[in-house]
């Protein structure tokens, strides 16, 4: 069995005013980064692949290592605003970056793969955008409304119940949305 790939962002562990910004809820900072790390490991394997589009933690680097500790899968980090924590451990990371341009097998598309713009903030437009290509963001905590024309999303926990999203979902997800290609077909 190919091992999933997850999607997620802005866990923000260890910030305390996070709770009250995003209305987390949480009565504490640390039921909060426990209740993070159980739904992390609910849906993700040691072999899973999981992106992180940024804003891991805000907490010092020992206490970030620690929850880094406990959790399961292959992180890719793709480096948000608030990662001077976590770059201080950067061997849990399989790679770090700023943006990344991911491409996965998809026997549903023609040319047989997806490819999906990797960033921490939303963009209006991307590489590729005019053409199918997906752009996954994190950064603003569910404020921004969905674009039902544009094949993007925020991935971050609180839009998703605070759980990482499986590949499958958000293909789910773009599946619903009003995109069409802006030029037809190409000949």
């Amino acid at each position: 069995m190919k091992p999933n790939i997850f999607f997620t962002a802005d866990h923000h562990f260890g910030h305390e005013n996070i709770i009250k910004f995003s209305e987390r809820p949480f009565e504490s900072p640390e039921e909060m980064n426990a209740e993070l790390i159980k739904r992390w490991n609910e849906r993700i394997n040691p072999g899973d692949t999981v992106y992180h589009l940024g804003d891991f933690s805000l907490g010092k680097p020992d206490f970030t290592k620690e929850i880094l500790d406990q959790l399961n899968g292959n992180i890719h980090l793709i480096k948000g605003n608030h990662e001077g924590a976590a770059l201080t451990y950067p061997k849990r990371f399989a790679s770090i970056r700023d943006y990344h341009e991911l491409k996965i097998d998809e026997p549903d598309n023609s040319n047989g793969k997806q490819k999906i713009i990797l960033f921490h903030y939303a963009m209006r437009t991307w590489n590729g955008s005019h053409r199918g290509v997906w752009q996954l963001y994190g950064h603003s905590h569910g404020t921004l409304p969905d674009d039902e024309m544009a094949l993007s999303f925020d991935v971050g926990i609180d839009c998703h119940n605070f759980y990482p999203i499986s590949y499958e979902e958000v293909k789910e997800i773009m599946k619903k949305k009003k995109w069409t290609p802006p030029f037809g077909p190409r000949e």
